[in-house]
């Protein structure tokens, strides 16, 4: 079976969108910047490339992320790339990929965090805000990915 992980790090183009599924289930879309810099060595100067992930979470960990971040931030994402397709209205076939987050938090390269842990879910060891658990493992499924209702932005 092919592992299907990719973690990237960058900046949040704009402020997360959250909104809820018709099942209830939070569900958060968001983008990143990442920049890559380097020199070219043969003309020796400063050359830079954007690259521009979409990313999708649910469940508590969309909401936590809605209320934690915001424009501008420097984060890691941690997911799976998934491509989406959808026929356009002139009946051509579009593409997206987007990541699917199993983790998203601060990057604490050039800032500080303050961790407000949300209260333990009922009946379990695993915290409402995310994968933390104490004593092993976390044994729950992570949510099923919705498609959103509109294509993607």
């Amino acid at each position: 079976m092919a592992d299907n992980t990719i973690t990237v790090v960058g900046n949040l183009t704009r402020d997360p969108e959250l909104k809820f599924l018709n099942s209830g289930q939070a569900a958060l879309r968001l983008a990143i910047a990442v920049s890559r810099k380097w020199t070219n060595r043969q003309t020796n100067e400063q050359q830079e490339q954007t690259s521009y992930f979409d990313v999708q979470a649910y469940g508590a960990m969309a909401e936590n992320t809605a209320n934690s971040l915001q424009k501008g931030m420097r984060v890691v994402v941690t997911g799976r790339m998934e491509q989406r397709s959808w026929d356009t209205p002139e009946g051509k076939k579009a593409y997206a990929f987007e990541i699917v987050a199993d983790e998203i938090a601060p990057s604490l390269r050039w800032a500080t965090a303050k961790i407000d842990r949300n209260p333990r879910a009922e009946g379990g060891t695993s915290y409402a805000g995310g994968n933390f658990s104490q004593g092993g493992p976390q044994t729950s499924n992570p949510p099923t990915p919705q498609p959103f209702d509109e294509e993607p932005f």
